[in-house]
């Protein structure tokens, strides 16, 4: 049988890192077995679900490229692909429970009867789970009395208000697309013992199911939509590369049993397996995600750089068909790690004002030869002929030895006074795309302002 692998999210807010990466080992494995990934919409809680929603969670899976073979906007031959549209399915199912005297109402609502024997799961991730759910339901725990009381162990798969239950909906959903390997969070291995109750009620073969580690922060608490990375349409605003971000989302919980850890997403579908999937709950590491991304900005082509540079540059007032930015960007290349930051690295470069950084200057004002520093750059620069970097640098060293300083003490009062801080691009490739005439300007603007 084909590999069939789904990724079901609830359209109740963002796109979260955890479902995206979800849906991403969902995606690879159908991939990499020749099989098909199926994206399908668990929308029956009418009051919290949105097309808002679900808009954006396409947008973030599109942004991916985690492309979809069946559902929304794809169609396909088990549809429809959202469960409020299933509703004549899910009355089919249920019927075929009452005919088997397997459900009974309470008040108002349709409990499943569990079977009462070991329910036994073969975790391909977390091994071998065995339930009774008959005495694992028997008692649950009260908040108001704070002890344990009596509790139907049967599940309830119908509200009092004709909603269907997730756990029915879902093994139901399940069947009929013939999916053949669940792929999902860990905080859902609980469920599974009821979901194969039902698989064994209804007579079908359940599919293989593999349950991945949660994401933790590091300090071992649960993500929520406030901690920085968990919202993926934030990594589109940002500038981050979608390929970096599998790249680090696969790191979440998988490893290549090597050293590798930059991956194109060909390469990420070739190595993927279930069984490179670790058992224990990953600690999503922010400062990881973007050296992950940087390490991918350094392997795009320049015209891939201009393209993630390009609406960044744009809000930033720099125009990006500026016959200079290509190098620019090359120089910016090596020191952001998302696009975010590229207008902060070479900004300077595109402006006619220099916007100098207190800290940087207060660096360099308290030295007494700074004038003279100054002066003897503006000279010294002034003089070159042809303005490429091999004869600037050159003429920095003279500038230096004109007044019986090193190189190296001039480098910081230049760049400061070109570009108003310690901080940026290459100084010497910057001078050059600057041009000779505005930075001996921008030089002796700068030693104007200490006297």
């Amino acid at each position: 049988m084909s590999v069939r692998t789904r990724f079901a999210p609830s359209p109740t807010g963002f796109l979260h890192i955890g479902g995206a990466r979800t849906a991403l080992y969902n995606w690879l494995y159908a991939r990499k077995n020749g099989g098909s990934f199926v994206l399908r919409v668990e929308d029956t809680d009418a009051e919290r679900s949105t097309g808002e929603s679900m808009e954006i969670i396409l947008e973030g899976m599109k942004w991916l490229g985690l492309d979809w073979d069946e559902g929304p906007g794809k169609g396909g031959d088990f549809g429809p692909y959202n469960q409020s549209e299933r509703v004549e399915i899910y009355d089919a199912y249920l019927k075929k429970l009452q005919d088997a005297d397997l459900v009974y109402e309470d008040e108002g609502a349709i409990r499943f009867r569990v079977p009462d024997k070991t329910i036994v799961v073969n975790d391909t991730v977390c091994g071998e789970v065995a339930v009774n759910l008959k005495e694992q339901g028997s008692k649950r725990f009260d908040q108001e009395t704070k002890q344990e009381v009596e509790a139907n162990p049967d599940i309830v798969i119908r509200r009092p208000n004709g909603g269907y239950i997730f756990h029915f909906v879902n093994v139901v959903d399940d069947i009929e697309m013939g999916i053949t390997h669940v792929i999902r969070g860990e905080d859902h291995l609980s469920n599974t013992p009821k979901h194969l109750a039902l698989f064994e009620a209804f007579g079908a073969t359940p599919p293989t199911f593999a349950h991945i580690p949660l994401n933790l922060n590091p300090n071992g608490s649960k993500m929520s939509k406030r901690d920085e990375g968990a919202l993926i349409h934030e990594y589109r605003e940002k500038g981050f590369l979608p390929e970096a971000v599998n790249n680090y989302m696969a790191l979440l919980g998988w490893s290549a049993k090597d050293d590798q850890e930059i991956f194109t997403m060909e390469e990420l579908t070739k190595r993927f397996d279930l069984s490179g999937v670790t058992k224990s709950n990953s600690k999503f590491d922010y400062a990881k995600c973007l050296w992950v991304n940087a390490e991918h900005i350094k392997q795009l082509s320049p015209g891939a750089l201009a393209a993630g540079a390009a609406p960044f540059l744009d809000a930033a007032g720099i125009p990006s068909d500026d016959d200079r930015v290509p190098a620019a960007l090359e120089l910016a290349r090596e020191r952001v790690q998302i696009f975010e930051e590229i207008p902060k690295i070479i900004g300077t470069i595109f402006t006619e004002e220099v916007t100098y950084d207190p800290a940087s200057v207060a660096k360099v004002s308290g030295r007494d030869d700074l004038p003279q520093v100054l002066e003897a750059l503006a000279t010294g620069l002034e003089k070159v002929e042809d303005w490429t970097a091999e004869n600037i640098k050159p003429a920095i060293a003279a500038a230096a030895e004109s007044i019986g300083a090193k190189m190296g003490a001039l480098m910081l009062p230049c760049r400061i006074g070109v570009t108003g801080s310690t901080a940026g691009a290459d100084l010497v490739p910057v001078l050059e795309l600057l041009g000779k005439v505005e930075v001996v300007k921008r030089l002796k603007i700068f030693a104007e302002m200490q006297k």
